[in-house]
């Protein structure tokens, strides 16, 4: 996003909040809504202690390794 989008968003979202800034109802679900946007987080993020976790239970589960000479999609192919 460019800054200049990012300004016209930041604008039109402070003309909003304004224009409903006098309506208690509206005031609280907005509030209510922002706090639930805040919570909210990509779950592809992860904390380091989580992506550790992850590797530890990942080398719980089989492996395999490429024999010499031997392509991806020949391993594919033989542990599918």
């Amino acid at each position: 996003m460019t800054t200049a989008q990012q300004v016209a968003m930041n604008t039109e979202l402070w003309q909003s909040i304004g224009a409903i800034a006098d309506n208690d109802a509206l005031m609280l679900r907005l509030t209510r809504y922002a706090k639930k946007l805040a919570k909210e987080k990509d779950p592809s993020l992860m904390t380091k202690e989580e992506f550790f976790a992850r590797v530890d239970a990942a080398k719980e589960g089989p492996m395999y390794e490429l024999h010499d000479g031997e392509t991806v999609e020949d391993l594919i192919k033989r542990v599918v």
